[in-house]
């Protein structure tokens, strides 16, 4: 990605995790339209230039915050499911977390940011994108896996229906975060149910 000369890592720890939690508060608060490294600077008592000194671009502030944001939420992942219960109670869990909690959640609204401006992004900021993505979608898949070996869904193809589930929830989830009338997230939930209670209910003895 371009931008400045890379730092040594402990001279940046510090104040980028200000920085970056700064970013998504504002982002909260007040939407990704009223984000400027001059509003974040007041915030955490920087010039915009000591940003960009961190982060070199926009662009790669974004990115970086969706990586902390990511990080945090990943923690929460995998502690719904490490949890000891039913496969399927824990693919309704990460089901939760995947989903948008409404209109201008502000994970998701870095999400379709991102994604707009990877359109013109390099090689390398494509590949730390698609990381982030491939993170939910190794963990769908070893839990779907986990659950056709003990017998709890029926056997089908992991990848396959992985790729199709995350691309229902991101077209559900785009729909939820930019508020299209009449799209609730309950509905939506009650959908995706439907979806996967047919396509892995276990076969009748």
């Amino acid at each position: 990605m371009p931008g400045p000369a890379r730092r040594p890592r402990r001279r940046l720890t510090q104040p980028r995790e200000q920085v970056l939690a700064a970013a998504m508060a504002t982002i909260a608060a007040e939407g990704l339209e009223r984000l400027t490294m001059a509003g974040l600077g007041r915030e955490v008592g920087m010039s915009s230039g000591h940003i960009l000194y961190y982060f070199g671009t926009k662009d790669a502030l974004l990115l970086q915050t969706l990586q902390w944001s990511e990080e945090q939420l990943g923690a929460e992942r995998r502690a719904a499911l490490s949890r000891r219960v039913p496969a399927r109670e824990r693919l309704d869990a990460l089901v939760d977390l995947y989903l948008p909690q409404g209109h201008r959640d502000p994970r998701w609204t870095l999400w379709l940011e991102v994604w707009n401006r990877s359109r013109s992004a390099d090689d390398e900021t494509r590949e730390r994108q698609l990381e982030l993505e491939l993170a939910w979608h190794r963990d769908l898949v070893a839990l779907l896996v986990e659950g056709v070996s003990k017998g709890e869904f029926r056997p089908v193809d992991a990848e396959r229906l992985a790729t199709r589930t995350r691309a229902l929830l991101d077209g559900f989830g785009s729909q939820l975060v930019v508020g299209l009338p009449g799209t609730d997230r309950e509905e939506v939930r009650g959908h995706v149910r439907e979806f996967l209670d047919e396509a892995l209910s276990a076969p009748r003895k």
